[in-house]
């Protein structure tokens, strides 16, 4: 007689083509991964090999790698930093935090391919302020376009000292990350760790992930909007000083 848990069981199982459907991949990607041991092994039923929920929430963290523009090495290289035994729930919530602050990698770009981009050229000191305000990511002679790149290229206009730009990007960048730190501190503690904590269904976590990306566009309003109340406040300050 089957029970109720194994018809459950039976129906949360699925065929690689099934997984590759669901999940939005194709079936010789899906096992490309499996063959690379990035996959937990299938359930074996005779010759038919069945995936699991672990299996989906794996391939749904890769494939959010992937709508980041992670290249197909840095996923394998994540991939071999999470536990072939983590749960449904713990992959819902690395994808929650990898994705959810992150507006997206894009390409290393050639100096050519980079001021096409920008619409400009740009001189060897030009492309050293870029790199030391952290508007592009400098590696092997190839350049990562990130965030504040259209504002940087924008400062190269302006009549001030270049230094006193890569003071403030410093200053920014220093801040920045004590905030971030304490910031994700707040996050696991109040809300990923309890969460963590009881048991959801697929749903409840689906909602958890919608929930945390909206949390984040309200964190980061919240982060200008107390910056321009901070400033205001030091302006008001040094008039009546």
């Amino acid at each position: 007689m089957t029970t109720h848990a194994e018809d459950q069981s039976t129906r949360e199982l699925l065929t690689v083509d099934e997984l590759a459907a669901v999940t939005g991949m194709t079936v010789r990607t899906t096992r490309y991964y499996a063959g690379l041991g990035l996959l937990p092994p299938p359930e074996r039923r005779g010759r038919m090999a069945y995936y699991g929920p672990e299996h989906r929430a794996r391939l749904e963290l890769v494939r959010s790698l992937q709508d980041h523009g992670f290249t197909l090495a840095a996923i394998e290289k994540y991939l071999k930093r999470v536990p072939l035994d983590a749960s449904p729930e713990d992959l819902a919530v690395q994808r929650a935090m990898l994705t959810s602050w992150t507006p997206g990698r894009h390409e290393a770009l050639t100096k050519a391919q980079l001021e096409t981009q920008v619409g400009r050229k740009l001189s060897e000191g030009d492309l050293d302020l870029l790199v030391k305000v952290q508007a592009v990511r400098e590696r092997e002679g190839r350049y990562e376009p990130l965030a504040p790149l259209n504002s940087a290229i924008e400062m190269l206009d302006l009549d001030i000292p270049m230094d006193s730009y890569v003071e403030a990007a410093a200053a920014i960048g220093r801040h920045m990350d004590e905030l971030a730190d304490e910031l994700t501190r707040i996050l696991h503690d109040k809300i990923v760790d309890p969460f963590r904590e009881s048991e959801h269904t697929d749903e409840e976590t689906a909602q958890f992930e919608r929930t945390f990306a909206r949390l984040r566009q309200l964190t980061l309003e919240g982060v200008v909007a107390g910056f321009q109340r901070a400033a205001n406040q030091v302006i008001s300050r040094s008039l009546t000083d």
